[in-house]
């Protein structure tokens, strides 16, 4: 008997030394693949169960949390959603997330460990540290001189701050609010189904994932890739463009809107936006030429990050000289986002160095504590020589002071700028998009403060009224008025 009841000791013993160790395989070993497992509802309760950390914009929430009392607990709340929506994206209990809510996705649910007060705590216990603060860099005056400037006109806005690579402020219009989409059921099937059907497509994100044919706006890459490659080295010397330009191996001759472009300066080219001078100049210097400077402003690159991925623009690597005389004055199939056309501009005014562009400035553990990430920043790199710059930057302030950029000048301030008309379109049947790009400095400042680049695709004109300086120049003057009080 005494033999029979130690074996059922030993055998007992066995048994409760086993339960550790399966909870630690358990937990361990298949505690991932549990996770994943499309059965198991607790990781995404566990995701919902304490209300989410917060987007700021000029030190002020723009978002929050909203405690539903069901499941899945706390739904995501936007304030000034549709002025915010390019910059925040959504964070849906349906749909996932976008934008800013993706890529500090991490951060933002509590899942960084970076987030913890004490080291692998929350390894062990499987718990989430409360969700961390992004602070972005918008400038929310800016953010709203330009949502109150295209006025639900489809188009976008990005103003940069030249000197950091700063994104001051990202608009695209028409927008939504991304606080319809943040929980589940049929009210917010209906309105991802609304919104993915209207033709105005206010969920894309115009100001970085739509490109656009750039237009005369581009006649700026084309005039630094001259100047830098020697094909022009007085900017006020005629630049022996044959008037009329035909378009080399054809028999097509390219028209200009302006008067006196044939055998203009490249400061009389750039003031009234000549297209025979600008693609004349494009095909001397070259097809290889072209491509190396279009890529140091960062054109056809896949890698742009701010940090939420932006569409590359393109400029094309292998055409016809006839092509490539197009593709110089912004047509044929150069196209271009917003972000990209300001980066242009922040060159320009930085005299020739272009710091990558960023929209977060840190993220920190919640309440603005410790700082526990800074977000990778790419290294300024030059993109023209300095000289280049420093005439670039003199004949776009001509373009303001005595051309088609009048609309965009400002008291006290010195601003250059370089309006676009983009065509577009079967036989460039469709209405034109409105372009303009600039940047401003104000007076007794020792750098520009701002940089910004605006297209309109509706413009609200006479097709053959249509331009950049009227359609778009206006508001471009209000965000940089507005970066610049700041």
């Amino acid at each position: 008997m005494i033999r029979c009841v130690r074996h059922s000791a030993v055998f007992c013993l066995l048994l409760l030394a086993a339960l550790p160790v399966n909870a630690a395989r358990v937990q361990l070993v298949e505690g991932t693949e549990l996770d994943d497992h499309p059965a198991n509802r607790r990781s995404v309760i566990a995701r919902y169960a304490e209300p989410r950390g917060r987007i700021l914009a000029g030190g002020r929430p723009v978002t929050g949390s909203r405690d539903t009392r069901e499941q899945l607990r706390f739904e995501r709340t936007y304030r000034d959603g549709p002025l915010y929506a390019p910059v925040t994206g959504f964070s849906s209990q349906t749909y996932g997330t976008t934008m800013v809510e993706d890529t500090a996705d991490a951060q933002l649910s509590g899942a960084d460990p970076a987030l913890a007060t004490l080291p692998f705590w929350h390894d062990l216990s499987r718990g989430r540290p409360p969700g961390g603060d992004v602070v972005t860099t918008v400038l929310p005056s800016a953010q709203r001189a330009a949502y109150r400037g295209l006025a639900g006109r489809r188009g976008a806005v990005v103003a940069l701050q030249p000197s950091t690579g700063r994104v001051l402020a990202l608009v695209s219009s028409p927008s939504y609010d991304p606080g319809l989409l943040s929980g589940t059921g049929r009210a917010v099937r209906s309105v991802w189904e609304r919104l993915n059907a209207l033709e105005t497509r206010p969920m894309l994100n115009r100001a970085i994932r739509q490109t656009y044919p750039p237009g005369s706006t581009f006649k700026i890459v084309t005039a630094a890739a001259a100047l830098d490659a020697g094909v022009v080295t007085d900017v006020d010397a005629p630049t022996g463009t044959p008037a009329p330009y035909v378009l080399p191996g054809t028999r097509t001759r390219l028209p200009d809107a302006a008067r006196g472009c044939g055998d203009a300066s490249l400061a009389y080219a750039i003031q009234w936006s000549c297209n025979t001078v600008l693609a004349h100049l494009g095909t001397r210097v070259g097809a290889a030429g072209m491509r190396e400077a279009v890529a140091r402003f960062g054109f056809n690159d896949p890698g742009l990050r701010i940090p939420s991925p932006v569409v590359p623009s393109n400029f094309d690597t292998d055409m016809s000289p006839d092509r490539l005389a197009l593709s110089s004055i912004g047509q044929f199939n150069t196209t271009a986002t917003p972000l990209q056309m300001a980066m242009v501009a922040a060159a320009v005014a930085n005299g020739g160095e272009l710091r990558p562009p960023y929209l977060v400035d840190r993220i920190t553990t919640r309440g603005g504590g410790r700082t526990v990430s800074l977000p990778r920043r790419g290294a300024a790199r030059r993109v023209m020589a300095p000289m280049t710059a420093r005439l670039l930057r003199r004949l776009m302030v001509d373009v303001v002071e005595r051309g088609s950029g009048a609309p965009a000048a400002l008291p006290g301030a010195t601003v250059g700028g370089k309006t676009g008309t983009a065509q577009h379109g079967p036989d460039n049947s469709g209405t034109p998009y409105a372009w303009f790009i600039s940047f401003a400095q104000g007076r007794g400042q020792a750098l520009p403060g701002v940089a910004v680049a605006v297209v309109v695709e509706d413009a609200e004109a006479v097709r053959g009224h249509i331009s950049g300086g009227g359609s778009a120049a206006p508001v471009a003057r209000a965000v940089m008025a507005a970066a610049l009080r700041s």
